[in-house]
């Protein structure tokens, strides 16, 4: 990846879901690209901040380089408002989420959290949360946040705490990874990351892609491009110069195939992140994922462009089963096998999500484009209300769709009637 210009192409959109199943009259997004070059805002030491995208669907994409520390105090030097702001703004949502959530129903968290922020208050019981994790954490990780707070004047613990977030929190999304005969050119694969998460709070407002250079003077692995925020360094959606993505879905309709959950591990956004900077192959991925202290029940999806595969995750502290499309699980006529595609919606067994999911796979098998799962799939399935990418692996081409801004115009969600921008 070039470190002056975006190392991938970048797409802006917009997708609504419910968790009732899709809207039986959801319409496809017939919206045009966006075809502006990205704009240099600024540059510092070891980074430069671009914009991509027109007026409300803008945003940021910074490319950071050099050790981890330094692209850390990069990125909070170029971005210290925004990120400053970011951070205060989730802290100040999960002060306020927290307490509404121990005196309800709210889902949002995890019970056990519940009971620790009730007996030892927010700070401690994300406090505890780190200790439990930090044996299994990347030097590598910690050294990123310590510039990133240097920079920025953020509290280093701050944004540990804020790091725990994949940890405490439920949510439920969708993927795809199609291969073989379910694409038009053979040797290629496509891959889908829907977020359906949080569309409440501080995150739709910060939405920012982290193209990373390290430092290849020591172990610190290859460029790669992180979908998150401004001032978060872990992933929950990105792809690396490797050819390889990554997708994920948090469970909450777990059954008795997935074992037990644990708190002491390695934090499912640090995984994801290890996945895009340092593996080479899905091999060295289910290698990783086999071999870790895994903590919490969650799908995931890994794409390789240069194998031409893509293998799903059944992931816990229990299990790491790995699935294609010969051994696809659950399976039914809700969620039948197609040849050459893995695919799931909103959790282990949505039945009325994966149903029209796998109608849209089916209908399109054999011509499954990046163009069409933009229009014809995430629309209807109407999956990624938080952001949603999808990524051409072998074109090294990521699409990206962010949820509304506060005080912005169209849907909420991320991927109905907004124009695309492309890089």
């Amino acid at each position: 990846m070039n470190r002056v210009v975006l190392g991938f192409l970048l797409i802006v959109a917009v997708v609504a879901s419910s968790n009732a199943g899709p809207d039986p009259h959801a319409k496809p997004n017939l919206n045009p690209i966006q075809t502006d070059k990205p704009l240099l805002v600024r540059q510092t030491k070891n980074a430069k901040l671009y914009t991509v995208g027109k007026g409300d669907d803008a945003f940021n994409v910074v490319h950071v380089w050099g050790s981890p520390y330094e692209m850390g105090f990069a990125q909070g030097t170029i971005l210290k408002e925004e990120a400053t702001k970011f951070v205060n703004d989730v802290w100040k949502y999960l002060e306020d989420t927290v307490v509404e959530a121990i005196n309800s129903t709210v889902p949002f968290f995890a019970g056990w959290f519940l009971k620790d922020v009730a007996d030892f208050g927010l700070d401690l019981a994300l406090d505890l949360e780190i200790l439990a994790t930090e044996k299994y954490t990347g030097k590598y990780f910690l050294d990123e946040l310590r510039g990133l707070a240097d920079a920025s004047g953020l509290s280093e613990q701050k944004l540990k705490r804020i790091h725990m977030l994949g940890e405490i929190t439920k949510g439920t999304c969708s993927m795809f990874g199609a291969w073989g005969k379910a694409v038009p050119v053979p040797g290629t694969v496509l891959q889908l990351r829907a977020l359906d998460w949080n569309v409440d709070g501080p995150f739709k407002n910060h939405p920012q892609v982290t193209v990373y250079h390290p430092d290849s003077s020591g172990d610190n692995g290859h460029d790669f491009a992180n979908l998150g925020w401004t001032g978060w360094i872990g992933s929950i959606t990105g792809m690396s110069s490797k050819q390889m993505a990554i997708s994920e879905i948090g469970i909450v309709d777990a059954d008795d195939t997935w074992g037990q959950e644990s708190r002491f591990g390695v934090p499912f956004t640090y995984l994801l992140r290890d996945i895009l900077q340092f593996d080479y192959t899905v091999d060295d991925s289910i290698n990783r994922i086999a071999n870790a202290h895994r903590t919490c029940h969650l799908l995931m999806g890994v794409g390789d462009g240069k194998l031409g595969t893509f293998r799903g995750v059944q992931y816990s502290a229990g299990v790491s089963n790995f699935y294609d499309d010969k051994n696809m699980l659950p399976q039914g006529d809700w969620h039948p096998r197609i040849d050459g595609a893995v695919y799931w919606s909103m959790g282990w067994q949505h039945k009325s999500f994966d149903t029209v999911f796998a109608r849209q796979l089916q209908k399109y098998h054999g011509n499954i484009t990046a163009a069409n799962t933009i229009r014809d799939l995430v629309s209807i399935i109407q999956s990624g209300d938080s952001h949603c990418a999808v990524y051409d692996l072998n074109q090294n081409y990521m699409y990206v769709a962010n949820a509304r801004k506060d005080g912005a115009s169209g849907p909420l969600q991320a991927t109905i009637e907004h124009s695309f921008a492309l890089t």
